[in-house]
């Protein structure tokens, strides 16, 4: 797909397309064209629904599942309206954003519309600036944020009678069986959530947990649910050149899909599974059957070395490949980048 400005979008664009059915400016969401990035005088009168926003208004229950921060681009294009994907807290804001009214996306988090499950990453924007994080108290960089010094969370629970906030994976699964919960938000990490790989899984839960306990909350309601489910760090390792973060990300969201589709029924629930984007991710070298996908291609290059089977097109492997060429041990590294 592509942005109205750009011939390669980006997640908010994306995200805009998708869940509300309208192109628009890259780095913007939940707005049309006619809103500009960055200018917040734009913003008004050009925001857009999403289906969510629907869902909601016809009486279903709503949700957003991600690994990456709720308030990150792909869940915002549900619920948010910002002329600047990176406006997560009002720490973001500058000053003429702030004097033209615009909010920043954690706060239209919780006050755009009623979202009854809210779990993935994101912590330090809904936290007064100085906040200690609960899982890294010494560590000052994972502090909250903002400069408003509203507790958002506490905001969100005042709102309802049986909301609860949890922040680990043991608090998530015992309020996710509670019908007294209402409501559920759960922030597992300050910023983004980890690579599945480096996962606490005594502290943090998995996309497919998260997802089974949105959908234990939300598949209460009689008139039905609408869940959005998002494996976001399959980008970020396609970003970084890292193919096996990327790959095992890939294994960890569809292994959420299966949960999703033992937990419901396809004679009452349409899943719909896609990609906002591509990557610069190429699969070639004819190699043969059976070898390992992290593997060397079956031959050399025109320079008479090796190369790997997965390649990028472009991004930070492209300058790291090593002037011997590549030893087989490192392509299993979770940190190996391919060229």
């Amino acid at each position: 797909t592509y942005n109205v400005d750009r011939d390669v979008p980006d997640s908010a664009g994306t995200s805009t397309a998708y869940l509300c059915g309208i192109k628009t400016n890259m780095r913007t969401i939940g707005v049309s064209a006619a809103a500009r990035f960055d200018q917040c005088n734009t913003t008004r009168g050009n925001e857009v629904t999403s289906v969510m926003n629907r869902a909601k208004k016809a009486g279903k229950s709503v949700g957003v599942v991600t690994t990456t921060r709720v308030q990150d681009a792909s869940p915002a294009g549900a619920y948010a309206h910002t002329v600047n994907r990176d406006w997560f807290s009002d720490a973001d804001l500058p000053a003429d954003a702030q004097t033209y009214g615009c909010q920043d996306i954690a706060t239209q988090l919780i006050y755009n519309m009623d979202i009854d499950v809210i779990l993935g990453g994101g912590r330090k924007y809904m936290f007064p600036e100085g906040t200690p994080d609960p899982e890294y108290p010494h560590d000052a960089s994972e502090n909250g944020v903002r400069k408003d010094k509203r507790n958002l969370v506490q905001e969100w629970q005042a709102k309802h009678q049986g909301a609860q906030y949890v922040w680990n994976r043991t608090a998530l699964l015992q309020a996710s069986t509670d019908f007294s919960v209402t409501h559920l938000m759960g922030l597992f990490q300050p910023g983004e959530m980890a690579y599945d790989i480096f996962r606490d899984h005594t502290t943090d839960p998995s996309l497919e947990e998260m997802t089974e306990a949105a959908l234990r909350v939300l598949s209460r309601n009689p008139r039905g649910f609408f869940l959005f489910v998002e494996g976001g760090r399959i980008d970020h390792g396609h970003h970084a050149n890292i193919a096996y973060r990327a790959l095992t990300e890939t294994i960890m969201f569809d292994n959420a899909i299966a949960k999703a589709s033992q937990l419901t029924s396809e004679a009452d629930t349409l899943t719909l599974v896609t990609a906002d984007h591509s990557h610069v991710f190429t699969f070639g070298g004819y190699p043969l059957r059976g070898t390992s996908i992290f593997g060397l291609a079956d031959g050399k290059a025109s320079d008479h070395k090796s190369y790997t089977t997965l390649l990028y097109g472009n991004g930070p492997g492209t300058y790291q490949t090593p002037t011997g060429g590549f030893r087989e041990v490192w392509f299993w590294l979770p940190d190996f980048r391919e060229a």
